[in-house]
């Protein structure tokens, strides 16, 4: 699937970016379905990587999406192209963001999203780049638009982080602000973000001061999970983590013997 997006570019000219996704793969709930969710990789890797993962948890009740993001060069590779939802020249909050790719992939995730059954809760979550997109599309569903101005059309029930940051959180805040319906749904929107201390990739201070920007922006429903020594990967004990968070925090049925 591709997304054609404009922007704005020198003089009165304007560019036209076409992304063009990859190969999505979809784990289909063993149980009764009461829950999707997108799961988006990390820089470079791809969506079977992460269905084969999780595929294996104990929550039979989900159904996973697993797409692939677009080849496209990359700034922090020096330009070199690999998979990737958005460019990124440094990984960290601080860095400049790439609206129009982080707007193309956050679409891309609300089009697999909307054609879920009504009564399904909707989820995205993801590791290192796919967490930080899955922010974002967060922050859009919370906002009502994307960065463009175009409306969000998901309502989003839960939010997984792993091993990530957040994009735009110069601006989140003061964002957020100018909107009562923002703070409401901010208040209530349960987000958990997991980072381990000896991630050298995307270091730890990183994930720490991005759920310190969401808490200060209003979204009270945060969990932050630190693992002591844990580099830039999962462990079992953090996917349990995140097994038993899902089933609490959305309701879930339990994982059946």
């Amino acid at each position: 699937m591709s997304y054609n997006t404009s922007a704005v570019g020198s003089g009165s000219r304007n560019t036209t970016r076409t992304f063009e996704f990859g190969r999505t793969h979809v784990v289909r709930p063993k149980g009764k379905h009461q829950a999707t969710i997108v799961w988006l990789h990390g820089l470079g890797d791809k969506g079977s990587s992460w269905s084969q993962l999780l595929e294996t948890l104990p929550l039979p009740n989900i159904k996973w999406i697993c797409p692939t993001a677009p080849t496209r060069p990359v700034a922090i590779f020096g330009g070199f192209p690999c998979t990737a939802w958005f460019d990124v020249g440094d990984i960290s909050e601080d860095a400049p963001d790439d609206l129009e790719g982080l707007d193309a992939s956050a679409a891309h995730v609300a089009n697999l999203l909307s054609t879920e059954p009504a009564d399904i809760k909707l989820g995205v979550g993801g590791f290192s780049m796919g967490a930080a997109t899955a922010l974002y599309s967060a922050t859009c569903h919370i906002l009502g638009q994307y960065g463009n101005g175009n409306l969000y059309p998901i309502n989003l029930s839960v939010v997984v982080g792993l091993s990530g940051w957040l994009p735009c959180s110069r601006t989140l805040r003061n964002r957020m602000e100018r909107s009562d319906e923002a703070a409401r749904r901010a208040a209530s929107l349960p987000i958990l973000l997991c980072h381990g201390s000896g991630d050298d990739v995307v270091a730890h201070k990183h994930g720490e001061k991005s759920a310190q920007a969401l808490s200060s922006a209003g979204f009270r429903n945060l969990t932050f999970r630190s693992y002591n020594g844990l580099g830039h990967y999962t462990i079992p004990e953090e996917m349990d983590e995140v097994c038993n968070w899902l089933t609490m925090r959305s309701g879930l049925d339990g994982p059946r013997s």
